[in-house]
């Protein structure tokens, strides 16, 4: 029975905790979501398990502290939000009412966010690898197009090349035609948008990186003529791994050095940028103390030489987290960069304001904070053969995933279910046929036990973790993705089992369906 001294937000964490306990910050429409397990369960029912459930009003807040600091510091900020962190249209439509652009990164990206309305000036495309098909709808779109190597620089001419010879012998008839039939071409011979990716110095301070080239390799390529006469230097952008702001200030000296060496040139005069990328870091968590005794925990059973209650499935160590708990987010993240002297007594700030460089960048999953959470239903509940307590969701691992060991929330578990178990603590486990099929890989608690039928809601997971390396392995169907909308241009509140559902909608991109055509 539940202690009546609870509040309704201990209440509804109760039922399940990390050990230690990690509470996961949640916005007020998912308090109200998972107080209705009768609304949770027709969810599921109409649209299947797992469930990827959105509300994409945090967006604009999130972006508002990034563009609120580069405001008071006389800088013009651009926000290209990363298609990547999250494949919903509803995102790409969020981002666009907020003001804001996408970064996309594939063909199929590209065209769907074009499709939806996206003005062409308001995307990037920065995708790791760009084969002819997105290089030709990048140019064709006039979207901002971003040459990482060498290689791509040859591939990009030629295209340009073939739509500028196509466009010379168009038939005049065609001019009526839309975008979406007829390529654009060159306007009135204006050469087609690209930017430069850079890859800055290595040092103790900036890592190595896989993406773009050094600048001596760009302005060799210039003074050489590779670039042809099609294409037109905008800006330059780079990619750094991690979230260090010093890093980014850093990089961002070099990269406003290649912009004086561009406009020595004749080059990214008018409305030219630097695009420092993403890595806008978050905070999935409010509780230092609690990040602080996880770590503790975790690093006790690391040095001890047996554990009989492991913290981690088998024990085994978390090697690569994302900081979930972090102090210098977003606004600050920002205010910390800008303020640092790139050259002595100049801050990055101020250079760029001397140089009337716009900045860019291309944050994804700290837009997305508080925006998606997954919801999935209990099957079963099992042990292994040597004693460890199980519970089986119909999910898989894949679908709360990203590059990270983990995903260090605690989960929500909402009862829907019959007759719960006793209580125990164990894992989440998946549809897949492995061994080690974990959902989550820290032990769990469940003080009133679980119910087959009962649901476990994995809270803020909008950004990368629902989609980045989601799998449709063992033919198992990809996770339906609702969003909650507005009903005759308000949002409501509330999610009453009568009339909630109605405000759900079916997110589009689950129409497409992920093989080639």
């Amino acid at each position: 029975m539940t202690d009546p001294a609870l509040t309704p937000e201990a209440t509804l964490r109760e039922a399940c905790q990390g050990t230690p306990p990690l509470t996961a910050r949640l916005e007020p429409w998912m308090h109200e979501l998972l107080a209705d397990p009768d609304t949770c369960t027709e969810l599921l029912e109409r649209y299947g398990s797992p469930l990827n459930v959105h509300d994409f009003t945090a967006l604009a807040r999130n972006a508002s502290e990034l563009t609120d600091v580069a405001e008071d510091a006389g800088v013009d900020l651009r926000i290209f939000v990363a298609r990547k962190a999250n494949k919903t249209l509803g995102m790409v439509r969020a981002a666009h009412r907020a003001g804001h652009g996408i970064d996309v990164g594939s063909e199929r990206e590209l065209s769907q966010v074009l499709e939806a309305g996206m003005p062409p000036q308001d995307v990037v495309v920065t995708a790791a690898i760009k084969p002819a098909p997105v290089l030709r709808l990048a140019l064709e779109s006039r979207s901002m197009l971003v040459l990482d190597n060498l290689d791509e620089v040859t591939a990009a001419r030629r295209v340009a090349e073939e739509l500028v010879a196509a466009d010379a012998h168009r038939d005049p008839a065609d001019a009526h035609r839309a975008p979406s039939d007829a390529h654009r071409g060159p306007a009135d011979g204006e050469p087609f948008p690209v930017a430069l990716r850079l890859a800055p110095e290595p040092s103790d301070l900036i890592p190595p990186t896989r993406f773009g080239e050094r600048a001596a390799a760009w302005l060799d390529l210039i003074d050489a003529g590779g670039l042809g006469e099609h294409l037109r230097i905008d800006g330059v952008h780079f990619h750094l791994h991690g979230y260090d702001p010093i890093a980014r200030a850093t990089a961002l000296g070099e990269a406003l050095e290649l912009i004086d060496a561009l406009r020595s040139r004749g080059l990214a005069r008018d409305g030219a940028f630097v695009d420092i990328g993403g890595g806008v870091p978050m905070s999935y968590l409010d509780d230092s103390e609690q990040w602080d005794a996880f770590w503790a925990a975790h690093d006790q059973q690391e040095g001890a030489s047996h554990s009989p209650v492991p913290l981690t499935w088998r024990g085994e160590p978390l090697r690569q987290v994302y900081p979930y708990h972090q102090t210098r987010v977003r606004g600050p993240w920002l205010r910390t960069l800008l303020e640092h002297e790139i050259t002595p007594g100049t801050s990055a700030a101020q250079a760029l304001r001397e140089r009337g460089v716009q900045l860019r960048c291309e944050p994804g999953r700290s837009m997305l904070d508080g925006c998606g959470m997954t919801l999935a239903r209990v099957i079963q509940r099992t042990t292994t053969s040597d004693g460890i307590p199980l519970v089986g969701l119909e999910m898989n691992r894949t679908q709360c995933r990203s590059t990270s060991d983990d995903f260090l929330l605690d989960p929500i578990l909402v009862r829907a279910g019959g007759a719960p178990s006793k209580s125990f603590e164990g894992f989440l486990v998946g549809a897949y046929c492995i061994e080690a099929e974990l959902i989550l890989r820290r032990r769990l608690a469940f003080p009133q036990g679980v119910a087959v039928g009962d649901i476990v809601a994995i809270p803020n997971t909008a950004g990368y973790l629902m989609h980045i390396l989601e799998s449709a392995s063992h033919q198992i169907p990809l996770a339906s993705n609702v969003e909650r909308v507005e009903a005759d241009g308000v949002r409501e509140n509330g999610f009453s089992a009568s009339a909630s559902t109605d405000l759900i909608e079916r997110d589009g991109i689950d129409q497409v369906l992920p093989t080639r055509g």
